[in-house]
């Protein structure tokens, strides 16, 4: 058996999740099906972890097991020749006998777009949350770093806790504008491991801060679990992108660890609080400072 990774990118709208579920059109029973066809065998294809329903990934990484004397990049190109548009391959290639998507999987990055402009375009109504309201951003802006740092994450989360707990750490969270898209103002948050709908509650805790419906002084309250009742409302999953999926050392190459090392993440002082930055000043295109 030789065993393959999949980088994927898919357009969540059409699918429900990553996960099979009996009846329902879901990306893991697609591809499932895709391989089936290309190498007539049945696949456990095990991702990275499971996206919601509307949720979108930029890249996602998923790893299986496979009898087939293809080699991989013409397993890629078979699978995509067979997948459904919104579902693409983007890399396929060899990984070592004992590799797994989700076991081995260090971290991720994800990135939520509300869309400020007066009118969505129909063609941004599937990959956008439309927010036209007035905003204090840089109350947000500022609000968003305190979520840095290793915290209790049960109140923005949904579900019952899972075995491992509710503690989460993050090592960046960061809202801003696009120099290219000014009009998108996303929330990106990277981390070692998030709760179910937890990036979508920390993103709905934020807007409730621009609506002045919250205090950032609230927050500490909150990410010791000692808030009351559900942190926030939960955005609608159709703004949400899986962007990065970290592996080996790439998480913290990208985001050097703070706490108890010393060594302060990008967006972040020594406390775990991001410094005030005011929209346009100092953030490149890519919204990290």
């Amino acid at each position: 058996m030789t065993n393959f990774l999949l980088r994927l990118s898919y357009d969540g709208t059409l699918f429900h999740g990553w996960q099979i579920q009996p009846g329902l059109r879901t990306l893991q029973g697609t591809l499932t099906e895709a391989v089936e066809r290309v190498c007539g065998e049945r696949a456990v294809i095990h991702g990275s972890g499971r996206t919601d329903a509307g949720v979108h990934a930029l890249e996602q990484v998923a790893s299986l097991e496979l009898a087939t004397r293809l080699e991989a990049a013409a397993l890629g190109r078979a699978l995509n020749a067979v997948l459904p548009p919104e579902l693409r391959v983007l890399e396929a290639r060899l990984a070592s006998p004992g590799f797994h998507a989700r076991r081995d999987a260090r971290g991720k990055l994800y990135g939520y777009r509300i869309l400020r402009s007066r009118i969505c375009p129909p063609f941004l109504r599937h990959y956008s949350y439309h927010f036209p309201y007035p905003l204090e951003e840089n109350a947000m802006a500022e609000a968003a770093g305190h979520f840095c740092g290793e915290h209790e994450f049960r109140q923005f989360a949904s579900g019952p806790p899972p075995p491992s707990g509710t503690r989460r750490t993050l090592f960046y969270s960061a809202l801003s504008r696009r120099v290219a898209a000014p009009d998108e103002l996303w929330f990106e948050l990277a981390g070692s491991g998030f709760l179910h709908h937890m990036v979508r509650r920390i993103g709905g805790f934020l807007l409730e801060i621009g609506l002045g419906l919250r205090r950032a002084s609230d927050l500490p309250a909150w990410l010791e679990g000692r808030g009351a009742g559900a942190a926030s409302r939960t955005l609608p999953a159709r703004g949400l992108f899986l962007m990065r999926v970290f592996y080996g050392d790439e998480l913290n190459s990208a985001y050097p660890l703070s706490v108890g090392i010393g060594l302060a993440p990008p967006g972040c002082d020594r406390r775990g609080l991001a410094p005030p930055a005011r929209f346009g000043e100092t953030q490149g295109e890519s919204g990290k400072p």
